[in-house]
Order: structure tokens, then sequence, then C-alpha cells
């Protein structure tokens, strides 16, 4: 016996509607399909068996995008060598001059998608893949006394 929720009144139902409420189609119980009108009868879900997943993870990744370090010189080398003036640059890529000198000067760090539209425009990498790994640290039962060893409760 399986019981759905009614995505109207979130009642609890073995058996759902399937009505057109305000241009949704929603399954509903019969006390909320009188809210719209019913097209049928919602199939019951068919359950196999429960499976448990355990996932045990020892080691986590998280991976993040980061500027490469002195990025504001390698935008401004390639830019120098395409002949390009600041100006011309900032147009090129939409943007102000003013930007451009300062992500140049290192004094303003572009956000990611500035960077990659720089990228694109100079055929060069300024962003790079950043991995960090973490492992959980299993606490062993002599890592000595904890500040809960310490205090008293009193009843």
């Amino acid at each position: 016996m399986v019981k759905i929720n009614c995505e109207l009144c979130g009642k609890k139902e073995e058996n759902l509607l399937k009505a057109v409420i305000e241009s949704v189609e929603l399954n509903v119980c019969k006390d909320c399909g009188k809210f719209g009108k019913v097209i049928g009868f919602v199939k019951k879900p068919e359950i196999k068996g429960k499976r448990k997943i355990y996932s045990v993870h020892s080691k986590q990744e998280e991976k993040s995008e980061i500027l490469v370090e002195g990025f504001h010189e390698i935008i401004k080398k390639k830019r120098e060598s395409l002949g390009l003036p600041q100006k011309d640059f900032a147009l090129k890529i939409n943007e102000k001059e003013s930007l451009v000198h300062k992500i140049e000067t290192g004094s303003f760090e572009p956000n990611l998608d500035l960077a990659r539209k720089i990228e694109r425009f100079l055929g060069i990498k300024i962003v790079e893949e950043y991995k960090e790994s973490f492992e959980r640290q299993k606490q062993a039962k002599d890592a000595g006394f904890t500040l809960g060893d310490f205090i008293k409760i009193r009843k």
C-alpha cells in the first residue's frame, strides 16, 4: 500500500486523481479534485524492493576554477603582441577601457565569465581547474581528553 501526497493540500492518499487546475496538471486527492477538471487517475508507482545505498567516502575532491598567477601580465603581453591598444581591445570585448586597464595592472580580478571572454578573444589560457582533496580522519579512542570529559552535569 503506497500513499502519495496530494500536490495541492499535501494530504497522503492511496488513490490520487490527475486534474487540470488553473492550466496546471496536478496529482490531487478527491477533495481537491473539485477545484479543477479531473482527467484521470494517477498510476501507483511500482516498488520492486527497497534498496539501501551505502556510500563510504574516505576522500573527497572539490573542483573549482581559478585564475592563473600573473594573469594580468599574460593578458597585457598578448594584447600588445596583437598590436591592440587598450581602447580597441575594450571595444572588441565590449567592456570599459578603465576595466581593461585595472585588469592589466592587477588591481582588479575579473570574474570567470569575463576571464573566459578574454581567453576566447586573445586565444590564451588564464583559467585553470583547481582540485582540492580532503581526507576524513578517523578519530582514535586514545586521542586524549575532550572538554566533555571534564564537565560535570548536575541533575
